[in-house]
């Protein structure tokens, strides 16, 4: 799970061109929105879609569901182990 949270870390910092942050800066339990590291919507929209892209996990806009995977970097790591995990 270790290995998950530090490679989406990374991709936060590609997909969203943070170029002055490393993954060691970046808290895994931190919130990902207004405190923590302080994205918006625009950036949970492309962040989803490199989510989409590098794991071929699904996602739905509006859902409340999104919203606790997206509350930081434990949470989509979790989500996207689970994703991945055959059924």
């Amino acid at each position: 799970m270790q290995r998950l949270e530090q490679e989406i870390k990374e991709l936060i910092i590609s997909s969203l061109s943070l170029e002055d942050l490393r993954p060691a800066d970046i808290d895994a339990q931190a919130p990902l929105f207004v405190e923590g590291l302080g994205l918006d919507s625009i950036d949970a929209l492309e962040l989803g879609l490199a989510l989409q892209k590098r794991y071929g996990v699904t996602l739905s806009a509006d859902s409340q569901e999104t919203r606790r995977h997206f509350a930081s970097v434990q949470a989509l790591a979790a989500f996207v182990a689970a994703a991945r995990a055959p059924a």
